[in-house]
């Protein structure tokens, strides 16, 4: 039990309205509209809902297009998934108390797994925002122009302008907690959100792990079509290995870790943030001025989700805006700690702008050839 609900994390757990205390080690079900506030099913829904969508999507590119990166990135989601979260979760298992300690905790929602620690919609978040982010920028031709570094780095910026849309807003409306106490890997932070986490979750995780499949499974050389056995293998190898790249970015900030040193922490965290920005501005102005190359189809999910998902978090947003004005001191009163809304609005510009230049391009598109040919 004190390595599954120990005092901290039955101490967070009880802010967020629920105990750790006797969760199934598997899986638990609850009424959606019994959770802690109205919020938590909506989220539910256009999490769960994207990552189907995005799967009908990625088996229609392999087996109607012969493409098996959009399957490959999907899955590979899951295993990083796998492979990063229990220890995060249960840092005791692992050994890990004096170097990562207990980081936060998910709320409860309607299906939660590994003694209540895992919500279902969390499993899907991550191929459902993977796959948003890789067809934006696959939409605007950035892997056709230049290439799978290039593209991957405009996917890093895609998932952390998405992705920070959402992790400034969590915390407020209880859909996770940070635990306080650790100031080790939950400071330095920008508002209630850790830089860390800006980082390394929101924009190298993703970054990486699309350059990996690519690269393992995207179109080669000499490589002609692969089986599902081989597609397979590779997609494993290309989500265990993500976090390698996690650790090798966290460098330059953790070697100056420390209380005395949150200073340096926060700028060489800042530094890096501002080379994901500003490649991925770059980026985004090359495909928008760029010759239209690549895939001439506009697929319905880029046309649907992406704007969607910011769109239902817009929505979120101002449901959330009356208790962020009123906040006390980074505190609103029910108790909660806010994000940082000038920059939640910076990413969900950028957001639009990406989704306005994805469907530019792939409507443009299809008018070229009918004027070429």
């Amino acid at each position: 039990m004190d390595h599954t609900c120990d005092a901290t994390a039955e101490r967070v757990a009880e802010a967020l309205g629920f105990s750790c205390r006797d969760a199934d080690p598997v899986v638990d079900l609850r009424d959606p509209f019994g959770l802690e506030n109205g919020t938590m099913p909506v989220l539910e829904l256009l999490i769960i809902g994207g990552a189907v969508f995005a799967l009908v999507h990625a088996w229609r590119r392999w087996r109607r297009d012969g493409d098996p990166v959009n399957i490959s990135l999907w899955f590979a989601s899951v295993v990083y998934l796998a492979v990063i979260e229990p220890p995060l979760y249960f840092p005791g298992w692992f050994g890990l108390e004096e170097h990562v300690g207990f980081i936060f905790s998910h709320n409860v929602f309607t299906v939660q797994f590994m003694y209540d620690r895992l919500p279902l919609y969390i499993v899907a978040f991550y191929p459902a925002l993977s796959q948003l982010a890789y067809e934006l920028v696959r939409a605007l031709g950035v892997f056709a122009r230049r290439g799978p570094l290039a593209g991957s780095v405009a996917v890093a910026f895609a998932c952390q302008v998405f992705y920070e849309i959402f992790d400034h807003l969590g915390p407020q409306l209880k859909w996770w907690a940070w635990n306080p106490g650790n100031e080790m890997i939950n400071q330095p932070a920008l508002a209630s959100v850790p830089m860390n986490s800006m980082l390394l979750f929101a924009s190298v995780s993703f970054g990486a792990m699309t350059y990996l499949v690519v690269r393992l499974v995207g179109p080669g050389e000499g490589r002609g079509s692969m089986s599902g056995l081989q597609v397979g293998w590779r997609t494993v190898v290309a989500g265990a290995v993500t976090p390698l790249a996690m650790i090798i970015v966290s460098a330059p900030s953790g070697a100056f870790r420390g209380d005395d040193q949150l200073g340096i922490q926060r700028a060489v965290l800042g530094a890096e943030l501002a080379v994901v920005w500003i490649l991925g501005l770059w980026l985004l102005v090359d495909a928008w001025r760029g010759p239209r190359t690549g895939p001439l189809e506009s697929p319905l999910f880029v046309r649907i989700y992406p704007a969607l998902y910011l769109a239902v978090h817009v929505a979120l947003w101002l449901v959330a805006l009356p208790a962020y004005l009123a906040a006390d001191d980074g505190v609103t009163e029910q108790g909660t700690p806010v994000g940082s809304l000038w920059y939640a609005s910076l990413c969900a510009v950028a957001a639009t702008a990406l989704i306005a230049a994805a469907l530019r391009a792939t409507a443009a598109r299809p008018a070229a050839v009918a004027v070429r040919s």
